[in-house]
């Protein structure tokens, strides 16, 4: 909205209008506008939840063996992080921009879904929640709606990157003149550094192209259904989720706004997306909700952001890597998400074979893998039998929370390299 007031400006020669033509300008306002609002309206909506006692009722507190006491800590904190990323964007993004709007479906979609989510919990005493085939079939849709968009919007195009080389002269990349829908996305470590899913469908003969973007549709669904959960089971220790989510949100604006920028695009590259430069802003307003609400949930929390953030958190991360085309980047980006999901899944089908044979078993003491690290042997099933119990110690849950950070840093890191090793 301020955008188009000072483009007004603009036209009546007002002296110092033209800074919002910067996207560097507005995405700086972004994180500081976001971290102020989560900050300042924070701690007012903290107070307010502590009045109306919705507070965390269902939370285990025998499983930190440090004796900080979990229940009575509001819960439903996402709300700060969903107002922070949505007014920075509304006021400093274009907003006829095909890919703030999408941004914004997302996280208004993701934000209803675990708001229920954590209604039914805390308003209802159901610790189960919203039933998990509703949770699926929000996500689903969601990546079917996204999919869908970028199939058919006119306005989501790219340029495609073209390696040309002349004999006895160094590879030079240039762009397609042209704007193309294209079902390409970039691919890690290999040397044309572009998958194209039509090319995988090729089976289908002349249909391929049609059968790429069925492909396209349906690795967007798993992509942000997956991502959204493994945020969800992140969100398990103080500062846990915020905190790596702030990390990879650092990474996904880099190769936006590589993305966006031509020269850069060259160089790198990569395939060149007109009009991305706006999910800079976006993702900036993203880190500074994040970084702000730290400052209430860092260990000891002052307030959980329950499913209305975690949910929430990972389908914005999930959707915005589908746009920019760098989906196959997740399980590198998000891999703390991916290993998170996958401990639970290995957990949940070890057991099952075990329990067939007449036996008690599991591979971690705990699960998501972030609780194996802190379950002491007094909260061990003596009956069962585990796979692996190392460490013998039990860490502090902010050890464990920032060792994780560190963890994503790196992950996050080898992700930008990836663009240059191939």
């Amino acid at each position: 909205m301020l955008y188009y007031l000072f483009e007004l400006l603009q036209k009546y020669d007002v002296r110092g209008a033209g800074v919002f033509n910067y996207v560097s300008f507005r995405a700086m306002m972004a994180i500081i506008l976001a971290l102020l609002i989560s900050t300042i309206f924070g701690d007012k909506f903290i107070k307010l939840l502590k009045r109306k006692q919705i507070t965390e009722t269902q939370r285990d507190a025998s499983i930190d063996p440090f004796g900080v006491e979990k229940i009575g800590v509001p819960s439903m904190g996402g709300v700060i992080i969903i107002t922070s990323i949505l007014i920075p964007s509304l006021l400093l993004g274009k907003l006829n921009n095909i890919y703030m709007i999408l941004m914004l479906i997302t996280t208004v979609w993701l934000g209803i879904l675990g708001f229920l989510d954590d209604y039914i919990k805390i308003f209802k005493k159901d610790k189960e929640g919203l039933h998990g085939k509703f949770k699926i079939i929000g996500q689903v849709g969601l990546g079917f709606i996204v999919g869908l968009i970028i199939y058919l919007s006119p306005d989501m195009v790219i340029r495609e990157n073209i390696e040309i080389q002349q004999p006895g002269e160094e590879i030079e990349v240039v762009h397609s003149s042209r704007t193309i829908k294209s079902t390409k996305t970039t691919i890690p470590f290999l040397k044309s550094n572009n998958l194209d899913y039509a090319e995988i469908m090729g089976f289908m003969g002349k249909y391929s192209r049609a059968g790429g973007w069925i492909l396209f549709v349906i690795v967007t669904i798993i992509v942000v259904t997956a991502v959204s959960n493994g945020a969800n089971l992140n969100d398990g220790m103080d500062g846990m989720c915020a905190g790596n989510s702030a990390i990879i949100g650092v990474t996904l604006g880099i190769l936006a706004y590589v993305s966006s920028h031509m020269e850069f695009a060259q160089y790198l590259n990569i395939m060149f997306i007109p009009g991305s430069e706006e999910l800079v802003i976006f993702i900036c307003a993203f880190i500074g909700a994040l970084i702000g609400f730290l400052w209430y949930n860092a260990y000891p929390a002052q307030v959980f952001m329950g499913d209305t953030g975690s949910l929430t958190i990972g389908g914005i991360i999930a959707v915005f890597t589908i746009i920019i085309h760098k989906e196959l980047l997740i399980p590198i980006l998000c891999g703390v998400f991916l290993v998170e999901n996958l401990s639970v899944i290995l957990q949940v089908d070890y057991f099952k074979k075990g329990k067939k044979r007449g036996v008690r078993q599991r591979l971690f003491k705990r699960t998501p893998i972030h609780d194996h690290f802190r379950a002491t042997a007094s909260q061990l099933d003596p009956t069962c039998i585990y796979k692996f119990t190392k460490p013998d110690s039990v860490f502090h849950e902010s050890k464990i929370t920032v060792r994780f950070w560190i963890v994503s840093i790196i992950l996050a890191a080898i992700t930008i390299i990836t663009l240059k090793i191939r």
